[in-house]
Protein backbone atom coordinates (compact mmCIF):
# COMPACT_ATOMS: atom_id res chain seq x y z
CA UNK A 1 0.00 0.00 0.00
CA UNK A 2 1.37 3.40 -0.94
CA UNK A 3 1.15 6.28 0.82
CA UNK A 4 -0.24 9.92 -1.05
CA UNK A 5 0.35 13.56 0.47
CA UNK A 6 -1.33 16.59 -0.86
CA UNK A 7 0.94 19.74 -0.23
CA UNK A 8 0.40 22.11 -3.31
CA UNK A 9 -1.98 24.43 -1.99
CA UNK A 10 -1.30 27.98 -1.54
CA UNK A 11 -2.03 28.02 2.03
CA UNK A 12 -3.26 31.92 2.41
CA UNK A 13 -4.33 31.27 5.94
CA UNK A 14 -0.90 31.69 7.50
CA UNK A 15 0.14 34.58 5.38
CA UNK A 16 2.68 36.16 5.32
CA UNK A 17 4.95 33.34 6.44
CA UNK A 18 3.87 30.71 3.42
CA UNK A 19 4.95 33.43 0.77
CA UNK A 20 8.15 31.51 1.04
CA UNK A 21 7.50 28.77 3.19
CA UNK A 22 5.53 25.64 2.53
CA UNK A 23 2.16 25.52 5.02
CA UNK A 24 3.71 22.00 5.75
CA UNK A 25 7.02 22.95 6.79
CA UNK A 26 5.35 25.00 9.43
CA UNK A 27 6.55 23.34 12.76
CA UNK A 28 5.51 21.88 15.95
CA UNK A 29 8.59 23.53 17.72
CA UNK A 30 11.23 22.23 15.46
CA UNK A 31 9.35 19.34 13.74
CA UNK A 32 7.84 20.06 10.10
CA UNK A 33 4.27 19.27 10.20
CA UNK A 34 4.67 17.24 7.44
CA UNK A 35 7.02 14.65 9.21
CA UNK A 36 4.34 13.66 11.42
CA UNK A 37 2.54 12.09 8.00
CA UNK A 38 5.76 10.20 7.30
CA UNK A 39 6.03 8.71 10.38
CA UNK A 40 2.66 7.70 10.73
CA UNK A 41 3.25 6.15 7.29
CA UNK A 42 5.80 4.75 8.22
CA UNK A 43 4.04 2.97 11.29
CA UNK A 44 1.82 1.66 9.29
CA UNK A 45 4.39 -0.06 6.73
CA UNK A 46 4.47 2.31 4.18
CA UNK A 47 7.79 2.96 2.74
CA UNK A 48 6.31 4.04 -1.10
CA UNK A 49 5.12 7.40 -0.95
CA UNK A 50 3.83 10.03 -3.17
CA UNK A 51 3.84 14.20 -2.53
CA UNK A 52 1.93 16.36 -4.93
CA UNK A 53 3.77 19.87 -4.35
CA UNK A 54 3.61 23.40 -6.69
CA UNK A 55 6.00 25.50 -8.06
CA UNK A 56 6.02 27.02 -4.55
CA UNK A 57 7.19 23.96 -2.82
CA UNK A 58 10.51 23.08 -3.62
CA UNK A 59 11.74 23.38 0.05
CA UNK A 60 9.83 20.42 0.91
CA UNK A 61 11.91 18.51 -2.04
CA UNK A 62 14.96 20.02 -0.25
CA UNK A 63 14.04 18.61 2.87
CA UNK A 64 13.68 15.17 1.91
CA UNK A 65 16.98 15.34 0.47
CA UNK A 66 20.26 14.80 2.11
CA UNK A 67 21.96 17.88 3.59
CA UNK A 68 25.84 17.37 2.65
CA UNK A 69 27.54 20.26 4.36
CA UNK A 70 25.57 19.99 8.08
CA UNK A 71 26.60 15.74 7.85
CA UNK A 72 29.99 16.42 7.15
CA UNK A 73 30.09 19.46 10.10
CA UNK A 74 28.66 16.95 12.48
CA UNK A 75 30.35 13.97 11.58
CA UNK A 76 33.37 15.73 12.24
CA UNK A 77 32.28 17.26 15.40
CA UNK A 78 31.24 13.41 16.39
CA UNK A 79 27.69 14.77 16.75
CA UNK A 80 25.72 11.45 16.37
CA UNK A 81 22.47 13.30 18.12
CA UNK A 82 22.16 16.34 15.23
CA UNK A 83 23.17 13.63 12.37
CA UNK A 84 20.65 11.00 13.57
CA UNK A 85 18.13 14.48 13.47
CA UNK A 86 19.12 15.24 9.55
CA UNK A 87 19.06 11.61 8.19
CA UNK A 88 16.92 11.36 5.35
CA UNK A 89 14.44 8.45 6.39
CA UNK A 90 14.74 5.22 4.62
CA UNK A 91 11.88 5.19 1.82
CA UNK A 92 10.93 6.34 -1.62
CA UNK A 93 9.51 9.17 -1.76
CA UNK A 94 8.46 10.81 -5.20
CA UNK A 95 7.06 14.05 -6.28
CA UNK A 96 4.80 15.28 -9.01
CA UNK A 97 3.81 18.91 -9.26
CA UNK A 98 0.26 20.14 -10.00
CA UNK A 99 1.14 23.12 -12.00
CA UNK A 100 -2.98 24.72 -12.42
CA UNK A 101 -4.45 24.59 -9.24
CA UNK A 102 -7.33 23.31 -10.20
CA UNK A 103 -9.10 21.63 -6.58
CA UNK A 104 -8.12 18.18 -5.18
CA UNK A 105 -9.87 16.12 -7.17
CA UNK A 106 -7.06 17.86 -10.03
CA UNK A 107 -4.16 17.32 -7.42
CA UNK A 108 -4.94 13.32 -6.92
CA UNK A 109 -5.20 12.85 -10.69
CA UNK A 110 -1.69 14.23 -10.66
CA UNK A 111 -0.33 11.38 -8.75
CA UNK A 112 -2.17 8.86 -10.51
CA UNK A 113 0.54 6.89 -12.43
CA UNK A 114 2.84 7.33 -9.78
CA UNK A 115 0.27 5.13 -7.28
CA UNK A 116 -0.99 2.32 -10.18
CA UNK A 117 -3.47 -0.27 -9.51
CA UNK A 118 -3.32 -0.45 -5.66
CA UNK A 119 -5.23 1.04 -2.55
CA UNK A 120 -3.41 3.71 -1.29
CA UNK A 121 -4.10 5.97 2.03
CA UNK A 122 -4.01 9.85 1.10
CA UNK A 123 -3.45 12.43 3.88
CA UNK A 124 -3.68 16.90 4.00
CA UNK A 125 -0.66 17.92 6.28
CA UNK A 126 -3.18 20.11 8.20
CA UNK A 127 -4.66 16.78 9.89
CA UNK A 128 -1.89 15.14 12.58
CA UNK A 129 -2.98 12.14 14.29
CA UNK A 130 -1.07 10.66 17.83
CA UNK A 131 -1.87 7.28 19.50
CA UNK A 132 -1.55 4.13 18.93
CA UNK A 133 -2.61 2.38 16.34
CA UNK A 134 -1.67 5.13 14.39
CA UNK A 135 -4.34 6.42 12.20
CA UNK A 136 -3.19 4.96 8.88
CA UNK A 137 -3.29 1.90 10.53
CA UNK A 138 -6.49 1.78 11.87
CA UNK A 139 -7.79 2.56 7.89
CA UNK A 140 -6.02 -0.14 7.07
CA UNK A 141 -7.24 -2.85 9.37
CA UNK A 142 -10.84 -1.53 8.49
CA UNK A 143 -9.42 -1.73 4.90
CA UNK A 144 -8.45 -5.37 5.16
CA UNK A 145 -11.75 -6.15 6.96
CA UNK A 146 -14.40 -4.48 4.42
CA UNK A 147 -12.30 -4.24 0.95
CA UNK A 148 -13.61 -1.19 0.45
CA UNK A 149 -12.69 2.52 0.52
CA UNK A 150 -12.21 3.86 3.96
CA UNK A 151 -13.13 7.94 5.53
CA UNK A 152 -11.44 8.71 8.63
CA UNK A 153 -14.67 10.11 10.88
CA UNK A 154 -14.37 11.82 14.23
CA UNK A 155 -17.55 11.53 16.27
CA UNK A 156 -19.21 14.33 17.12
CA UNK A 157 -16.90 17.29 16.97
CA UNK A 158 -17.74 21.10 18.09
CA UNK A 159 -18.78 22.79 15.40
CA UNK A 160 -19.99 20.08 13.42
CA UNK A 161 -21.05 22.29 10.94
CA UNK A 162 -17.67 22.84 9.77
CA UNK A 163 -17.39 19.33 8.48
CA UNK A 164 -18.13 17.16 5.66
CA UNK A 165 -20.49 14.83 7.62
CA UNK A 166 -21.31 11.62 6.45
CA UNK A 167 -24.93 9.81 5.88
CA UNK A 168 -24.68 6.37 7.57
CA UNK A 169 -26.24 3.34 5.76
CA UNK A 170 -28.80 1.18 8.62
CA UNK A 171 -25.45 -0.78 8.89
CA UNK A 172 -24.00 2.04 10.32
CA UNK A 173 -21.24 1.04 8.64
CA UNK A 174 -21.22 1.79 4.84
CA UNK A 175 -21.55 5.32 3.58
CA UNK A 176 -24.21 6.59 1.76
CA UNK A 177 -23.81 10.21 0.84
CA UNK A 178 -21.57 12.92 2.80
CA UNK A 179 -22.92 16.27 3.23
CA UNK A 180 -20.17 19.37 3.20
CA UNK A 181 -21.12 21.80 5.59
CA UNK A 182 -24.55 21.37 6.80
CA UNK A 183 -26.35 24.11 8.60
CA UNK A 184 -27.18 23.27 11.80
CA UNK A 185 -29.23 20.54 13.13
CA UNK A 186 -29.50 19.38 9.85
CA UNK A 187 -26.63 17.33 9.95
CA UNK A 188 -27.27 13.57 8.41
CA UNK A 189 -25.08 11.98 11.18
CA UNK A 190 -22.69 13.06 14.06
CA UNK A 191 -20.20 11.44 12.24
CA UNK A 192 -17.38 14.22 10.36
CA UNK A 193 -15.01 13.14 8.20
CA UNK A 194 -11.42 14.14 8.09
CA UNK A 195 -8.35 14.60 6.20
CA UNK A 196 -7.28 11.13 6.09
CA UNK A 197 -8.75 8.86 3.57
CA UNK A 198 -8.22 4.83 1.99
CA UNK A 199 -9.39 4.62 -1.33
CA UNK A 200 -9.26 1.33 -3.43
CA UNK A 201 -7.99 1.58 -7.06
CA UNK A 202 -11.89 2.09 -8.91
CA UNK A 203 -11.45 5.65 -7.19
CA UNK A 204 -9.34 6.78 -9.85
CA UNK A 205 -11.58 5.28 -12.75
CA UNK A 206 -14.45 7.54 -11.40
CA UNK A 207 -11.98 10.31 -10.85
CA UNK A 208 -11.17 10.33 -14.03
CA UNK A 209 -14.65 9.86 -15.72
CA UNK A 210 -15.83 13.34 -12.99
CA UNK A 211 -13.04 15.56 -14.56
CA UNK A 212 -14.32 14.83 -18.16
CA UNK A 213 -17.64 16.15 -16.88
CA UNK A 214 -16.30 18.94 -15.44
CA UNK A 215 -17.48 22.23 -17.12
CA UNK A 216 -15.77 25.57 -16.03
CA UNK A 217 -12.74 27.28 -14.98
CA UNK A 218 -13.73 26.02 -11.25
CA UNK A 219 -12.27 23.88 -9.52
CA UNK A 220 -12.68 20.06 -9.40
CA UNK A 221 -13.20 18.04 -6.42
CA UNK A 222 -13.15 13.98 -5.67
CA UNK A 223 -16.39 14.51 -3.73
CA UNK A 224 -17.63 13.34 -7.34
CA UNK A 225 -16.01 10.07 -7.13
CA UNK A 226 -16.22 9.62 -3.77
CA UNK A 227 -19.82 9.33 -3.91
CA UNK A 228 -19.67 6.91 -7.60
CA UNK A 229 -18.76 5.01 -4.75
CA UNK A 230 -20.79 4.96 -1.86
CA UNK A 231 -23.37 4.68 -4.83
CA UNK A 232 -21.88 1.30 -5.06
CA UNK A 233 -21.79 0.65 -1.55
CA UNK A 234 -17.98 0.78 -1.31
CA UNK A 235 -17.08 3.09 0.79
CA UNK A 236 -16.99 2.47 5.07
CA UNK A 237 -16.40 4.45 7.89
CA UNK A 238 -13.32 4.71 10.49
CA UNK A 239 -13.96 6.19 13.60
CA UNK A 240 -10.62 7.10 14.81
CA UNK A 241 -9.02 6.86 18.35
CA UNK A 242 -6.16 8.50 19.55
CA UNK A 243 -6.00 12.85 19.51
CA UNK A 244 -6.38 14.16 16.56
CA UNK A 245 -5.06 18.19 16.08
CA UNK A 246 -6.16 20.40 13.07
CA UNK A 247 -3.45 22.27 12.28
CA UNK A 248 -5.53 24.59 9.10
CA UNK A 249 -6.04 27.49 11.02
CA UNK A 250 -3.89 29.87 13.24
CA UNK A 251 -5.86 29.04 16.12
CA UNK A 252 -5.81 25.42 15.48
CA UNK A 253 -2.00 25.64 15.12
CA UNK A 254 -1.60 27.26 18.27
CA UNK A 255 -3.30 24.97 20.09
CA UNK A 256 -0.99 21.97 18.48
CA UNK A 257 2.17 23.93 19.10
CA UNK A 258 1.14 23.85 22.84
CA UNK A 259 -0.52 20.32 23.16
CA UNK A 260 2.84 19.13 22.03
CA UNK A 261 5.22 21.24 23.83
CA UNK A 262 3.23 19.69 26.59
CA UNK A 263 4.26 16.58 25.98
CA UNK A 264 7.89 17.24 25.77
CA UNK A 265 9.55 16.92 29.38
CA UNK A 266 12.02 19.42 28.58
CA UNK A 267 9.48 22.12 26.92
CA UNK A 268 6.70 21.25 29.70
CA UNK A 269 7.94 23.25 32.78
CA UNK A 270 8.67 26.20 30.27
CA UNK A 271 5.32 26.33 29.17
CA UNK A 272 3.97 25.85 32.84
CA UNK A 273 5.76 28.45 33.86
CA UNK A 274 4.54 31.41 30.91
CA UNK A 275 1.30 30.00 31.29
CA UNK A 276 1.12 30.90 35.21
CA UNK A 277 2.70 34.50 34.14
CA UNK A 278 -0.26 35.27 31.92
CA UNK A 279 -2.91 34.05 34.41
CA UNK A 280 -1.48 36.83 36.56
CA UNK A 281 -1.10 39.41 34.35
Amino acid sequence: MKGLILAAGYGTRFLPVTKTVPKEMLPLIDTPSISFIIEEFLEAGITDIVIVTSRRKKALEDFFDREVELETLFSREQDTGKLKKIAPWDLSISFVRQVDMLGTGHALLQARKLIGDEPFICAYPDDLHFGTPCLSAQLAETYRQTGCSVLASLYNPPELERYGVLQMDADQVHVTDIVEKPPKGSEPSREASIGRYLYTPDFFDYLEEGWRKHQGPGEYYHVYALKKLMDARRVVSCRISGERLDIGSPQGYLRAILRFAAGRPELAEVLQEELRELENR
